[in-house]
């Protein structure tokens, strides 16, 4: 190893080795960071930005219009790269790096690699308090970005130029470890900034990583194979990990096999296409009755590369309670869960070395496929045009039907997820991103910004299309100009009911008056009226058109489609009678126990009946 250093600052040094990072996938070597999305302020321009800016060939640094969506940008990138790549965040200190708490936290929740870099209170203390500082008064080394804390996989704050030496490989390694990923916190006090130190020129060589796999313990093997010998009934979950362990042919192999129906996890969307025979359906709340109804019969269950959140398990009410649950996971909080038998380790070495002699019963498979033809003709009638009022199914329906099997669908909080998750017709693997790990109201367009800058390194002629309903769009929309200043296209469908209408329906669902959630039933609004969404996207550059009905949709799809820019297309649907109605399970939510409303505590009491059949665990 050589005695040469170089003399650096500390945002230099940071920027540097990030620039020397490589990963092989697929046999080809690349940039691990495809570079960041900044805002640049007080805390980060004059020293972080002075560092970038001398490698904006190497990691380009897209403009943000506000640090929370940048993040969401970030959340995308890394789901289109399957965990492989990511990109860094950095904001200047205060308000600024505050407004990444949430994209954090979604980070978080949907293990996904993102750093964030972000300024931070001078170290020496000396001009304190200064702009933007908050000041706990017991606690000098307190402040904003400790928040991070409770939201980051790795947090640190650097106090000294040489701690970079160990910091940014350990926030890598926590970023593409398989089972500990998710966002990388460092806290950048703006004098250690441009602070210099003499690093060793060893630290900026170039390093290709790749991706650990994890081969499971052979005993958890063999406990797992006894138990699936006998199983009558069989069911896989497929959930999200398969797709990040590249496991997606290993668990069809595995299923076709040995013949076992497979559902799929929210997360888990597009493991299978559409129309693979033993593909039985999306799981759970948001789910298909043909999936529900083997879950309920299933006695072995095979959970591959889940979380088992509470819309995949119906809250523990969607299996038999004499169910026995195979965790497998290279997570082993997540492989552990309910009291499953666990094989902790990587999905797709695991279901390799799940090699034994068992085909499960005919019957079994018979009944699960009848139940997946009958949900397919349920679909088939509820995204049809003209069935009932404009609805999401019939949008959904609209743009499955004319788009290419590589473009990328992105959808997040509200009603869309349920909808595409059980109306959309997969036509290939690993084209679905319905964000409901965090369930975050803003993430589609950006999202879907992030997606689009990937999706263009990979596969620039395919499409990013965006499913937003009023209140996502009202909430965070910004990255539309984004996505027309960086020329990176998207079509997003606006769908207006005018306001927040599934938690109406929710309201609604628990006895209680709609109130404060379309915008009609808001006390505090005393003339409501419409938000012209059409004139807004297009003074942020977008191609804009207003539609009345599916059939109008589809030729502005058409129009999309062939459009060099990003095109939003909006069309009113009704806010009570255009909802899915089947394929849903039970969902525990806190009723009022007490009320003098006999409507909530008729609702109250159903609510609850369902309540015996729920699994008890840990």
């Amino acid at each position: 190893m050589s005695d040469k250093t170089l003399r650096l600052t500390t945002a230099q040094a940071i920027i540097r080795y990030l620039a020397a990072q490589f990963i092989e996938i697929d046999g080809q070597e690349m940039r691990l960071c495809g570079g960041g999305f900044g805002i640049f302020g007080h805390g980060n321009v004059t020293c972080l930005g002075e560092a970038l800016y001398d490698h904006k060939d190497a990691l380009p640094l897209y403009r943000g219009q506000n640090e929370q969506s940048m993040g969401f940008a970030a959340a995308g990138y890394a789901k289109y790269w399957l965990r492989q790549r990511f990109m860094f965040c950095t904001a200047s200190a205060g308000p600024g790096t505050a407004n990444l708490l949430t994209s954090a936290a979604l980070a978080h929740a949907n293990r996904l690699p993102m750093l964030m870099l972000c300024g931070d209170a001078f170290l020496t203390r000396l001009p304190d308090p200064v702009l933007q500082q908050l000041e706990h008064f017991g606690n000098p080394t307190f402040g904003v970005n400790d928040a991070f804390k409770a939201v980051s996989r790795f947090w640190d704050r650097i106090t000294h130029p040489a701690q970079v030496i160990q910091s940014l490989p350990a926030a890598i390694n926590t970023m593409l470890d398989p089972a500990d990923c998710g966002p990388a916190f460092i806290g950048l006090p703006q004098d250690v900034q441009g602070w210099v130190y003499d690093y060793p020129e060893s630290f900026f060589e170039k390093r290709v990583h790749r991706i650990r796999r994890q081969a499971p313990d052979a005993r958890e093997l063999a406990d797992a194979i006894a138990l699936l010998k006998t199983a009558k009934r069989p069911m896989i979950i497929a959930g999200g990990g398969v797709q990040y362990s590249g496991a997606v042919a290993e668990l069809t192999a595995f299923a076709e096999a040995h013949q076992i129906p497979v559902v799929e996890t929210i997360a888990g969307r597009a493991n299978m296409v559409d129309t693979h025979p033993l593909n039985i359906g999306p799981i759970g709340v948001t789910g298909s009755d043909s999936a529900n109804a083997i879950a309920e019969k299933a006695d072995v269950i095979l959970a591959v590369g889940t979380r088992l959140q509470d819309f995949t398990t119906g809250s523990w009410t969607a299996f038999a309670k004499d169910a026995r649950i195979i965790g497998l996971n290279v997570g082993r909080h997540d492989a552990m869960k309910h009291m499953s038998l666990p094989v902790v380790g990587d999905a797709k070495l695991a279901l390799e070395a799940l090699d034994f002699d068992y085909t499960a019963p005919r019957a079994w498979v018979d009944e699960a496929q009848a139940e997946r033809a009958k949900w397919s003709d349920y679909v088939a009638e509820n995204v049809k045009p003209g069935n009932r009022p404009n609805s999401y199914a019939q949008a959904i329906g609209i743009a499955n039907a004319l788009m290419d099997k590589r473009d990328r669908v992105v959808a997040a909080a509200g009603g869309l997820p349920a909808e595409v998750t059980a109306n959309w017709r997969t036509l290939d693997i690993g084209t679905v991103d319905v964000e409901f790990g965090f369930s975050c109201m803003g993430y589609e367009i950006a999202g879907a910004w992030g997606a689009r800058i990937a999706q263009a390194e990979r596969e620039p002629d395919r499409d990013t299309v965006v499913f937003c309903g009023d209140g996502s769009y009202l909430m965070l929309n910004s990255d539309l100009y984004s996505s027309v200043l960086t020329r990176k296209k998207l079509i997003v469908l606006v769908l207006d009911n005018g306001g927040f209408a599934v938690i109406n329906k929710l309201q609604n669902n628990t006895g209680n008056e709609s109130f404060n959630n379309l915008i009609a039933d808001t006390p505090t609004v005393p003339e409501p009226f419409a938000v012209d969404f059409e004139a807004h996207a297009a003074s942020m550059g977008c191609n804009a058109e207003t539609v009345a009905n599916p059939a109008e949709l589809a030729e502005a799809f058409k129009r999309a489609q062939a459009a060099d820019k990003t095109s939003v297309i909006v069309m009113k649907v009704d806010a009570y009678e255009g909802w899915t109605t089947e394929g849903h399970t039970w969902w525990e939510v806190g009723t009022p126990h007490v009320t003098d409303n006999p409507k909530v505590k008729a609702a109250h009491e159903d609510w609850e009946s369902t309540r015996p059949r729920q699994r008890k665990g840990v």
